[in-house]
């Protein structure tokens, strides 16, 4: 059952927006600052800012974020940041804390790092530094009430998930948003075996080189299109920029499969029960972790007997909820959407479990559904009442909801020294946040992307939970990436609206390597020549195309400079990949019985 909460105003364009900025919404007295040594288990001191408020007429809950960017940067002074205004309005300990090896806080930092083996008593990790985080603030802070909530957002959201891994006692909610639950199969740095390359060259080393990320590797060129060009192979993009021994880089070049390495790193194969409540929040066009939230969710709900996990989803780049929520660069969905998430649905959430306010009848999903803009709510996600339907590729590139009956295939050649740009040029760093909405119509006219139009819908199409594509294709090499994206191409003319005239708007999107069509964990060679299936998760969505628009998909098989490009030769770890195994070859996407290639959908109706 869905059920509409608000409504607000059709998509339009409208100038970049941003977060709100770090700032007060609060008196300047409000808050007293305090900066804390909290030690733990192993003797390693961590160091904690808390801005405590100057009234409280009853003790409060502590609201702990732990981070590995800076606590005193994030409480620099005794002023709120805006994110948090709407939850101080129920009264709040704000307590920030660097993670171990990072900025104040001693010891060895670790990216992501599992949790220890529980064999040995002496093992420390984050779940363990929480704990004793928590443990010392309850019974160091004075007029606390004994509760404490974890949020956070992107690496703190996944620190907030892993406080709930044998939670201290005093721990009653977690919030873990935009988390990067699982960084080699939809997150920060693989999206299902294929290398987010920058990201491991321009994020990584800034965790790793310095505890304060002042070094940096240096990209001396405006278009990062061009400066990635000059390295031909993954290993000489790390030894010639100096990264190739950190540790996040070693890891990437050993352990290029989803192996038990990055399994015992993944936070849904360690938070597998909600022994406390857990809100998951995450954004349907996040640039960086829009795998995390849904991940964890959906393997929290399995373990969920108390009804104590929840989700939300909206229409944010990452992290864009905690500030106005309206637009993604020019596209805008709406107003007040960050604001109605924070005040309607994470404020009266954490007053429940922390303050003991209202009923705790929350919905199990509280989902915006962009296109006609409006929030729903659903005892279920994906909802059940959405019925499974197939988005057909078909001949003549068309896409339809009718299985196609004449087979065929569409070809492209892929040549690895010519990738397509996963923005339209200059790739210069600006529109990061917003590049998932940007008008596809920059590659339309390429010949190595494959494109399938609809005919004009007659009524709306409303598409809710999982959306998953399901290619039957073939290769004249042995590898080949699949980067398949789901689209809505508004009409010619929009009254109103000239400059919509045409967009065509990313709802889904995402890249596979095909060496993992058989298993994540152990790479297979693709069959030359060979029609053979590969799944691609294009995450999930509620979405409304509209009457008048048409539903577009679109395949190729770079996107760069992002992800890495595949040799299309097949060698046994593309790290080791040498210029002379990059070659061009034909792909080709079939459609026809047996061979029907699809995206599957749930459609409301």
């Amino acid at each position: 059952m869905r059920r509409i909460l608000s409504r607000f105003a059709f998509p339009v364009l409208a100038a970049a927006g941003a977060l709100v900025p770090i700032a007060s919404l609060h008196p300047q007295d409000a808050f007293e600052r305090r900066e804390l040594t909290i030690p733990v288990r192993d003797g390693v001191k961590l160091f904690a800012v808390a801005l405590v408020p100057r009234s409280m007429a009853t003790p409060l809950p502590i609201m702990l974020i732990r981070t590995p960017y800076s606590a005193a940067g994030a409480f620099r002074t005794a002023q709120l940041p805006a994110s948090y205004k709407e939850l101080a309005e129920d009264g709040y300990i704000f307590v920030t804390e660097d993670v171990r090896g990072r900025y104040g806080s001693d010891g060895l930092f670790i990216m992501n790092g599992a949790l220890h083996d529980p064999k040995n008593p002496k093992g420390v990790d984050e779940a363990t530094d929480t704990w004793d985080t928590i443990d010392w603030l309850v019974k160091n802070m004075p007029n606390n009430s004994g509760k404490v909530g974890v949020m956070g957002v992107s690496y703190p959201g996944w620190l907030a998930g892993i406080a709930g891994v044998n939670p201290h006692p005093a721990l009653k909610a977690i919030s873990p948003q935009a988390p990067m639950t699982d960084t080699w199969m939809g997150d920060d740095f693989f999206h299902q075996g294929a290398f987010r390359q920058s990201f491991g060259l321009e994020y990584a080393p800034s965790m790793e080189l310095t505890k304060d990320s002042r070094q940096r590797v240096p990209i001396n060129s405006y278009d990062r299109y061009d400066w990635y060009m000059q390295f031909p192979t993954l290993k000489e993009l790390g030894a010639k920029n100096g990264i190739e021994k950190t540790a996040s880089w070693v890891a990437f070049s050993t352990h290029p499969a989803w192996d038990a390495w990055w399994q015992a790193k993944a936070m849904q194969k360690v938070l597998t029960s909600p022994d406390v409540a857990v809100l998951n929040v995450g954004g349907f066009w996040d640039q960086e972790d829009v795998y995390g939230p849904q991940e964890e969710y959906r393997t929290l709900e399995k373990k969920d007997v108390k009804n104590w996990n929840h989700i939300v989803l909206g229409p944010w780049f990452h992290g864009g909820w905690s500030g106005p929520g309206d637009n993604i660069g020019p596209v805008k969905f709406g107003d007040g959407i960050g604001l109605y998430f924070r005040e309607n649905i994470q404020r009266p959430w954490f007053a429940f479990y922390l303050h003991g306010k209202g009923d705790g009848k929350f919905a199990e999903a509280y989902m915006f559904e962009s296109g006609e803009s409006k929030w729903h709510t659903f005892s279920a996600w994906p909802p059940k009442e959405a019925k499974p339907k197939n988005i057909y590729l078909g001949a003549n590139a068309k896409v339809s909801f009718e299985a196609p009956t004449a087979a065929g295939c569409d070809s492209y050649v892929s040549d690895p020294k010519h990738p397509i740009p996963y923005i339209a040029r200059p790739v210069d760093g600006t529109r990061w946040r917003q590049w998932l909405v940007e008008d596809q119509r920059f590659v339309d006219n390429r010949p190595d992307v494959l494109t399938w139009r609809s005919d004009v819908l007659t009524e709306d199409v409303v598409i809710a939970g999982d959306v998953t594509a399901h290619l039957f294709a073939k290769t004249t090499g042995t590898d080949a990436d699949w980067v398949v994206k789901l689209i809505d191409v508004y009409p010619d003319s929009v009254p109103g609206n000239p400059t919509w005239g045409g967009y065509e708007l990313m709802t889904n999107a995402d890249i596979m390597r095909g060496r993992y069509w058989k298993s994540w964990s152990v790479p297979t060679p693709i069959p030359a020549n060979t029609v053979t299936p590969f799944t691609v998760d294009l995450h999930e969505q509620l979405y409304r195309f509209i009457k008048g628009h048409r539903i577009m998909v679109q395949v190729q098989s770079t996107w760069f400079p992002l992800y890495d490009r595949n040799p299309q030769t097949y060698v046994a770890n593309i790290f080791d990949a040498k210029a002379s195994d990059f070659k061009a070859q034909t792909h080709s996407v079939c459609h026809g019985p047996g061979q029907a290639s699809h995206i599957a959908v749930g459609v409301l109706q």
